[in-house]
């Protein structure tokens, strides 16, 4: 595995606010928050960013946001929430490894960036 802060997580090696943990994927509250709630679902399986995904990974994009749609429901974002998938520099993606941001308790802006 990869040795990014996310892979340190996975292997309980850093410490998280755990809310959701399966064979497939780990969420977890972020620690630098851009809304009233933020949480990060990763895959435990290190795909390096969205640019590096294959057909093959579709079940897995699929249970990433089908995981983060029940996150949302579960927290009470009933008002709406928004899911974010930075990919490269250039996206804003400061972690080499594909994450999904759940982020929510808020009215979001539009454009977004």
């Amino acid at each position: 595995m990869a040795d990014t802060i996310f892979s340190r997580i996975i292997r309980g090696e850093i410490p998280a606010r755990i809310v959701h943990d399966d064979d497939i994927c780990l969420g977890f509250h972020d620690v630098a928050p851009q809304a009233p709630v933020h949480i990060l679902v990763i895959p435990k399986h290190v795909i390096p960013s969205l640019a590096a995904v294959t057909e093959p990974d579709g079940p897995l994009l699929g249970h990433l946001l089908v995981v983060a749609t029940k996150l949302a429901r579960s927290l009470g974002l009933a008002e709406g929430y928004r899911l974010v998938i930075n990919c490269g520099r250039d996206g804003g993606q400061t972690v080499d490894h594909l994450h999904v941001h759940l982020l929510g308790g808020r009215a979001m802006g539009w454009p977004p960036g």
